[in-house]
């Protein structure tokens, strides 16, 4: 009998799953194992909701495996130490794992690699992240001719899927760890079985949303996009999966607008991929500015301000509803994630850096690759081939997104009794109108905390200033 080991990280699932498949390939058993890496636990202490969802993601992940017959291994400890132990416990002889391009993960990887039979498979994203560069040698650094090339390259197709094994060898009697406990958001139950159905609901069928994500995608008062990126994050479904579904939706319609809608969310997904390349070639993006013109840019040091933005106490109520929209669940549309983060770089001139740190903390879906290639994106220090001077307008963008304010009068219930005509500025309504309505700006709600003309002339000039 051979064995070996499926370090699961951020695959969390049966299917499409490379490392599973290796490790089956290899040997008869095969032990699953989760490590809880105390420095990663600690690095996410303040991440409770993300943590939380990883927790219900195990256990989820061990009922479908006791179904198999197997059961999930969980082991507490430096992930070297313990897949050592485990190895000398079985005799396994190989460990399969997905890599992943976090710095931490490599610097990882690299040294259970220089003791154990470590293997490393894809996974995570469906093109390795090394596996598109230029004609000219080196990354791509700007998403349009990335996707290109992505798209260039053999598509996925629906016989590149992997169904889940049906039965997996029970594991010799082995000690494993308590999975932690942990409170998960509502409306995001952990598992892949969630997972799929959420896909399928989604992108399969006539009427799907996928058809209709185009424009969908930009309102925050609708739910127009997949929710699937915590699924995605943890990888309780796979980036093959979702990108076969989004090319197979635009296949299967004769509608132009359909066929179009199915490729913008590809888009999003090949975006994901974009960036997980980015933090793979750049490291350096973690601590610093891409562009090296806009690292020294005059930030402000506001504490007041951070502490209202975070509160979702701004006085903008687009913006403090996407932050209550966080707190509440670990989840923003992504349109509000713009917003929201336009707003504390550009209204407020803070360091893009405290964002993506707090985003980080509270989001289900932090990922560091995505989080971070997204607030350079906002911030106009990343890849993006857009000027730096894109500074959104918060009253627009809420005019735009939620034109009869059901997002704003969801998340900011204070301002539930505003008319329509002045939810998106509500410090403009007449005096006499607050007194009618028993509402009254500066009690009921804030006053706006920064004057958005004058934030943009200030964020244009501290730009100009560290740009020339």
């Amino acid at each position: 009998m051979t064995t070996a080991i499926w370090w699961a990280r951020r695959d969390l699932r049966l299917h499409d799953n490379f490392a599973l498949g290796a490790a089956l390939a290899h040997g008869d058993t095969v032990i699953p194992v989760f490590v809880l890496d105390p420095a990663l636990l600690r690095a996410n202490a303040a991440a409770g909701k993300r943590l939380a969802f990883l927790f219900g993601g195990l256990r989820a992940l061990d009922a479908d495996l006791r179904a198999r017959g197997s059961r999930l291994i969980v082991r507490t400890g430096s992930p070297g130490d313990e897949l050592a132990a485990l190895r000398e416990e079985t005799g396994a002889g190989a460990i399969y794992a997905e890599a992943d391009p976090w710095p931490y993960a490599r610097e990882r990887d690299a040294a259970v690699a220089r003791h154990l039979p470590l293997a490393m498979t894809e996974g995570i994203t469906v093109r390795p992240y090394d596996a598109i560069s230029k004609a000219a040698g080196g990354p791509y650094t700007v998403f349009t001719p990335y996707s290109r090339a992505w798209k260039s390259l053999p598509l996925p197709v629906a016989t590149d899927l992997r169904p889940p094994p049906d039965r997996l060898a029970a594991p010799p009697q082995l000690g494993s760890a308590p999975i932690p406990d942990g409170h998960v958001a509502a409306p995001f139950p952990p598992g892949e079985a969630e997972a799929l159905r959420r896909l399928a609901v989604f992108a399969e069928g006539r009427n799907a949303p996928i058809a209709a994500y185009g424009d969908a995608r930009n309102w925050v008062d609708l739910q127009g996009t997949s929710e699937l990126s915590p699924y995605l994050r943890f990888g309780m479904v796979s980036a093959l999966r979702a990108s076969v579904a989004a090319l197979s939706a635009a296949g299967d319609t004769h509608d132009a607008g359909a066929r179009q809608s199915a490729g913008t969310w590809l888009n999003e997904l090949i975006w994901r991929e974009f960036y997980a390349a980015i933090l793979y070639h750049f490291p350096n993006v973690r601590q610093e500015a891409f562009r090296a013109n806009l690292r020294n840019i005059p930030w402000q040091n506001d504490p007041a301000g951070f502490a209202a933005w975070k509160a979702g106490l701004t006085g903008y109520p687009v913006v403090d509803a996407a932050m209550r929209q966080l707190k509440a669940t670990g989840w923003m549309h992504n349109r509000a994630r713009m917003i929201s983060a336009s707003f504390l770089t550009k209204d407020l001139l803070i360091n893009w850096q405290e964002g993506e740190r707090y985003f980080m903390q509270s989001l289900l879906d932090g990922d560091p690759a995505s989080n971070n290639g997204g607030w350079q994106w906002t911030a106009g220090t990343g890849t993006d081939a857009a000027p730096y001077f894109r500074v959104f307008n918060p009253i627009l963008q809420g005019l735009k997104f939620d034109p009869k304010g059901d997002y704003v009068r969801r998340w900011v219930p204070e301002l539930g009794l505003v008319p329509t005509k002045y939810i998106h500025s509500p410090w403009e309504m007449p005096a006499e109108l607050q007194k009618q309505l028993g509402f009254q700006i500066d009690s009921d709600y804030p006053a706006p905390i920064v004057d958005h003309k004058f934030a943009r002339e200030r964020v244009l000039l501290a730009y100009r200033s560290s740009s020339s």
